[in-house]
């Protein structure tokens, strides 16, 4: 495992990349409404990337698990998709939930970040599920000190899940963050607590909760990208990439 750390001028060179990255999915946020096409969202990300002098992490992105290059610059994941969501024509609901992943590279620094909203109408259901993402990843983030251990941060995410009746699927999780969009270490969304790799003042992580409403089996679209629940229930995901000080970590991908 060949793990990084930054010293802190290098983080400091990083807030930028993270800056814009809660930038654009403010924007994204804003822009989500009745009618929208996901085209459109990734067009936005798209030009708001050249804009900026940016590039970006996904357009040939190309992994083992998917059928690259991806081709866009967004993942737009709606309602029982969850992660890696591949934009294609289709235009929002009113009650659609719709999840964004966003990474760029910004002066050779890359940071990543995810959030989920409602379009239109909530229903309660769907924002308890995202609230409990973003409990989860603030409950990460409060403990995410020096000596704190992954297993740690992995199992209160999964304890904050499985509080509020969701249960966790450790197939994806998050990663560390650097000049490239994934390195190591992984960062589970379960584990057990004083057991993994110990945190350290320079590491840069993103970490990501996601659940799915009554599953925690997933299944792949004929794409080759899109992650769904097996069982046709709703999914949500909140990530952020964090340095690790000697002190409170750093949340660099912060949204206005």
């Amino acid at each position: 495992m060949a793990i990084e750390l930054l010293s802190p001028a290098q983080v400091e060179e990083m807030r930028p990349a993270g800056r814009f990255v809660g930038e654009v999915l403010s924007a994204l946020v804003e822009a989500a409404d009745v009618g929208v096409d996901l085209l459109d969202l990734n067009d936005l990300a798209h030009q708001m990337i050249k804009d900026r002098g940016a590039e970006s992490c996904y357009i040939d992105y190309a992994p083992s698990f998917g059928r690259g290059p991806f081709g866009k610059v967004l993942c737009t994941s709606v309602n029982d998709a969850v992660l890696h969501g591949l934009p294609h024509p289709y235009k929002l609901k009113d009650g659609d939930l719709i999840s964004f992943d966003f990474a760029a590279s910004l002066n050779g620094w890359v940071c990543d970040s995810a959030v989920s909203t409602i379009v239109g109408t909530p229903r309660d259901e769907d924002v308890r599920l995202i609230e409990t993402t973003e409990r989860a990843l603030a409950a990460a983030i409060e403990i995410a000190r020096p000596g704190t251990k992954l297993g740690d941060i992995g199992h209160v995410i999964g304890e904050t899940a499985r509080e509020a009746g969701y249960s966790v699927n450790t197939q994806f999780g998050g990663h560390g963050v650097g000049r490239a969009m994934h390195g190591d270490p992984h960062v589970p969304n379960d584990g057990r607590p004083g057991r993994g790799f110990g945190l350290k003042p320079g590491l840069v992580i993103a970490i990501e909760p996601w659940l799915l409403a009554g599953t925690d089996e997933i299944v792949m679209d004929p794409d080759g990208w899109t992650i769904r629940s097996a069982d046709g229930s709703r999914g949500a995901h909140s990530e952020h990439t964090i340095a690790i000080t000697e002190g409170d970590p750093i949340v660099m991908t912060q949204r206005s």
